[in-house]
């Protein structure tokens, strides 16, 4: 409701509005100082052909131009291609999920190869912290379809949380007050 009141505010009166925009004088140079108008009028006198290579208009440089063609496309998407005029999408590979409860209906979700969920990428890293010997990279990438290097990286630059309680016994406690 709000867009529609924004928007009549908006439009109400634009044409006018728009011509006495258009009709409104445009400001003008700033003036220049006087002693730079003797300094230009010098520099037009002592190099009058400068005036006339401006105006000039250079053939060799407009044939130039002219020869120049620029042709440009949009690049097609290789999942997309074009028949008899409709648009058809390629069908992805997918895979269900791992875990405990792989046919969840409530959570159903087919993961593209080559990507996990959340709750597989915390699992594969619990996994490969608990046990590195089992769970190597090349085991990971083959379970899940990954890519080696990404698994690799993975294990590398990420690791899940960690909680550790302490018990009182353990730890110094400051005597109560």
């Amino acid at each position: 409701m709000g867009g529609s009141v924004t928007r009549a505010i908006r439009n109400f009166n634009v044409e006018n509005r728009a011509e006495r925009e258009i009709s409104r004088l445009k400001p003008s140079l700033a003036p220049k100082h006087p002693s730079t108008k003797s300094l230009l009028r010098e520099e037009k006198s002592r190099h009058a052909e400068i005036k006339g290579e401006i105006a000039r208009k250079d053939d060799k440089l407009l044939s130039l131009l002219k020869s120049v063609y620029v042709d440009s496309k949009d690049p097609v998407s290789s999942s997309i291609q074009v028949k008899d005029g409709r648009m058809h999408q390629e069908p992805k590979e997918f895979r269900l999920p791992k875990g405990p409860h792989p046919f969840d209906t409530l959570h159903l979700v087919n993961i593209p190869k080559g990507k996990v969920s959340i709750v597989e990428a915390l699992t594969l890293l619990n996994n490969h912290k608990l046990h590195p010997d089992t769970w190597t990279a090349e085991k990971v990438a083959q379970e899940y379809h990954l890519d080696l290097k990404d698994v690799n990286s993975l294990l590398r630059y990420f690791a899940t949380f960690e909680v550790k309680v302490f018990h009182p016994k353990d730890k110094k406690a400051l005597p109560p007050e």
